[in-house]
């Protein structure tokens, strides 16, 4: 990061345009790029392009939420921080797909795990869509470059949870790898509110490093900022019409037109396509919001005899990817820090006696998270001018579930664990592992029968070399629009069985400075 802009960013907070500024009913602006979404992909775009030079306008369709204002408490940050007030869900309403929708996005209430996108899949991308530029050689220095930007490091030994610790157990019991995770975090106050957002400003998401970088080099942020519509001319982007929405009463108070000759999408892997498809634009493929996943994940929560109290530690900082990349079946466990929120919905007893009782032992809980390299099976599509997020778990994947759960069952046994549970609609536990096979064996893909959760939605606007099978060339531009790009996690043509914000990160960096190379200021 160079020095100009430590020196002038904002030590603290940012000055953002939101609806209670506003006063006219109309406005109309100017600027050289207008950059819809202000999560990993945006963010990273605004700095980008502000650095270089460019008159930048970032358009958020969340709140403005300021770190001494979090809550700290799930249930509160989930309406206030969360697309859907956290109900974002799959049509079938099994699968709650959770995204960020706050000035920041998905990274201010991520757990900051980071990886790189693995070469495996940056030359497969290469092989099977023309995507040699994005070759390791290529992308290594842009996580160089993240990574370096946003002190993503691995977790030291006091950054541990005392769930991780039984868990490490588990590992060596099953002869397993250990992986230490690595964050974008500087000095971990080891709250376990990661979910809830970082009131001690520790995790580096872009609320506190990129935005306010962008914003020394002069971009301007709106909150409560809905784009409706991008617009084009003679096949080109020309800028957005957006709507401003007060959050607390869900009325409109402004009408906003953004003129810009360029164009960055980067709302993420489901709001990003639907922008697309409300604009008819960029689908002459008809693979906007195509090729959607989402790596579902199933905890597995184990009770022990004694209380653990994992409660404190980094939300995630122990990880096991032996079976992750082929021919391995591909999913990946991570450990969490689990608050009683989300203890209360991840497994069964719904009501009364039985759900007071596991409440009651919630001290002496952990949970270990099975995630899986999904296919990209799904769509994201509009119905009566609504968003349908049209994806369940195949039966394919479902059999990688099951085998990566017999996995994380055993780790818990192993650690100590007296019953293992496994979210469903109604009480499903194992006793003991001598049980793990006959119980897991014994599942079948229901929908509506398992509770699923994403946190990586990606895929949904491939990129590739073929206008015919993907939505944006290999420098992130569509292939029908000149000058309108993207650089979200829709991007990619694959999911890649990792946690995604490093991927975007990196993806967005690329894709920015072939924008500053394609728009040279003069």
């Amino acid at each position: 990061m160079d020095k100009s802009t430590h020196k002038h960013a904002a030590t603290k907070g940012l000055k953002v345009s939101q609806a209670a500024d506003i006063n006219d009913t109309s406005i109309h602006l100017k600027a050289d790029a207008v950059v819809v979404g202000s999560g990993a992909g945006g963010a990273v775009a605004a700095y980008e392009l502000a650095k270089a030079g460019k008159r930048v306008i970032v358009l958020e369709a969340g709140r403005y939420l300021p770190s001494e204002k979090f809550p700290e408490m799930l249930a509160v940050s989930m309406g206030m921080l969360y697309q859907d007030h956290g109900m974002q869900a799959n049509a079938d309403g099994d699968i709650t797909m959770l995204q960020g929708a706050c000035v920041g996005g998905s990274t201010v209430v991520n757990a900051s795990v980071c990886f790189r996108i693995p070469d495996h899949y940056l030359e497969k991308w290469g092989r099977e869509f023309g995507l040699t530029n994005l070759s390791p050689a290529t992308m290594h220095p842009y996580f160089d470059r993240v990574e370096h930007n946003l002190h993503i490091t691995a977790c030291g030994p006091k950054e541990t949870s005392p769930g991780a610790e039984l868990i490490k157990k588990g590992f060596a019991k099953e002869g397993l790898p250990e992986g230490i995770a690595k964050r974008n975090m500087r000095d971990c106050a080891l709250t376990g509110f990661c979910f809830s957002g970082c009131a001690t400003d520790r995790k580096q998401s872009m609320l506190v490093t990129y935005l306010p970088w962008a914003q020394a080099h002069g971009a301007k942020i709106y909150a409560d900022t809905h784009v409706t519509k991008v617009l084009a001319e003679h096949g080109k982007a020309t800028g957005v019409i957006a709507e401003v929405i007060d959050p607390d009463t869900g009325k409109k108070k402004a009408d906003i037109r953004v003129d810009a000759p360029i164009v960055v999408l980067a709302a993420g892997a489901m709001q990003t396509p639907l922008l697309l498809l409300r604009s008819n634009l960029a689908n002459s493929s008809g693979q906007v919001g195509k090729n959607f996943a989402c790596h579902p994940t199933l905890s597995l929560v184990a009770e022990f005899p004694d209380a653990v109290d994992d409660f404190h530690g980094a939300t995630h900082s122990l990880f096991m990817d032996r079976d992750i990349l082929p021919p391995k079946p591909g999913y990946l466990l991570l450990n969490a820090v689990q608050d009683p929120v989300e203890a209360s919905i991840q497994v069964g007893p719904a009501t009364g006696k039985p759900y007071l009782d596991y409440m009651i032992r919630y001290r002496n809980t952990i949970r270990l998270i099975c995630l899986v390299h999904d296919k990209n099976n799904g769509e994201i599509r509009l119905e009566n001018g609504a968003k349908v997020i049209d994806y369940a778990v195949n039966d394919e994947d479902f059999e990688i579930m099951k085998i990566g759960l017999k996995t994380t069952a055993r780790v818990l046994f192993g650690g100590g664990a007296s019953k293992v549970r496994i979210p469903a609609t109604n009480d499903l536990s194992i006793n003991s592992i001598d049980d793990v096979d006959k119980v897991i064996d014994g599942l079948k893909n229901e929908r509506k029968r398992y509770r699923y959760v994403s946190f990586h939605p990606q895929g949904s606007c491939r990129m590739g070399a073929d206008p015919k099978k993907s939505v944006t060339n290999p420098y992130g531009e569509t292939h029908d629009v000149k000058n309108l790009y993207i650089t979200d996690a829709s991007l990619m043509p694959t999911s890649t069985g990792y946690n995604t914000q490093e991927s975007v990160y990196a993806l967005s960096s690329y894709v920015s400075d072939q924008i500053n190379k394609a728009h040279a200021k003069g």
